[in-house]
């Protein structure tokens, strides 16, 4: 992912501190569930550079997706965002995940969130809906990722499309434009939307764009993105950071947790993957699965 993305040199000079939680997250978390449901992933299953790494050697890319599975229990999946996928498509992917608990979290197409101005598009919005119900009990949340060039003047435009949609799908919607953050006017009415409708606010964490490492919970569920800069030492520290906050989280009555991991280089997604699991597993007593190498790896910090 580019969007955020910082020189290398400039790493160890950011700020990674997260913010505190919003005063208004105790709308939302109120201590009920005792088994929240977590799921972690990525953005592609189809990448050939793990190939002999996590997938095994001469994996065909017709079968990456059954290895995935294996794997993680998440997938944000872009492939929705840059094509209009019908039940038929759609069904196959889930057929590759029969039998486990498994969700896909499909990203509306840019032909809408980017292009449209969010006016005229309820033929694509239904052709997209209706591809993805197929995925069936397989279905995760639906992400609507904001261009960051659509600018809040332009919300009555977006918070109108936002009430159009469906109530009995989970919808996440992602901002960018700086100024949604740096007005708190304008911040406040949107995580209020949000919160009156029912709709996740999806937190990114990418080391050029703090402000959108909000915190902001508007239902009892987070969707995480989080951009690793090929395993340089502050990724861990970060990871260790929201675990911290994960877990407190979990105690306040958090339902569900999305997190969905990002590199620069894809290849090396897997081995923060599993630190983040093996930490997210002691500290907050769950039994996630997690990539397992097709051979032995060094150190994650050789």
């Amino acid at each position: 992912m580019e969007f955020g993305r910082v020189p290398d040199k400039e790493l160890d000079k950011t700020d990674f501190s997260m913010p505190p939680g919003p005063a208004a997250n105790q709308l939302v978390l109120k201590k009920s569930p005792r088994h929240p449901k977590v799921y972690l992933g990525c953005t592609n299953w189809g990448r050939k550079e793990w190939v002999g790494k996590i997938y095994p050697k001469g994996t065909r890319d017709a079968h990456f997706l059954e290895h995935y599975v294996k794997h993680y229990n998440s997938i944000e999946l872009n492939a929705t965002h840059y094509q209009v996928y019908g039940p038929e498509a759609i069904g196959k992917w889930a057929a590759k995940a029969a039998g486990k608990e498994f969700k896909f979290c499909p990203k509306v197409p840019q032909i809408i969130s980017h292009h449209s101005g969010f006016s005229n598009v309820e033929q694509l919005t239904t052709a997209f809906l209706e591809g993805i119900l197929a995925f069936g009990e397989h279905l995760g949340p639906v992400f609507l990722q904001v261009s960051e060039k659509y600018h809040p003047k332009e919300r009555d435009k977006l918070f109108s499309y936002l009430h159009t949609l469906p109530t009995d799908l989970q919808f996440f919607v992602e901002v960018r434009h700086p100024d949604w953050f740096a007005d708190a006017g304008l911040r406040k009415e949107l995580f209020d939307t949000l919160r009156s409708l029912k709709m996740g606010a999806v937190i990114t964490d990418t080391a050029g764009r703090r402000d959108v490492c909000h915190m902001e919970l508007t239902i009892p569920t987070a969707f995480i993105r989080f951009v690793g800069n090929n395993l340089h030492k502050t990724d861990y520290t970060r990871i260790d950071a929201w675990v911290e906050r994960i877990k407190y989280w979990l105690e306040q009555g958090l339902h569900e947790l999305y997190f969905f991991m990002h590199m620069r280089d894809e290849a090396l997604v897997p081995e923060l993957t599993v630190y983040l699991v093996d930490k997210l597993n002691t500290t907050c007593g769950l039994d996630l699965i997690k990539p397992q190498f097709v051979q032995r790896q060094g150190s994650l910090f050789d």
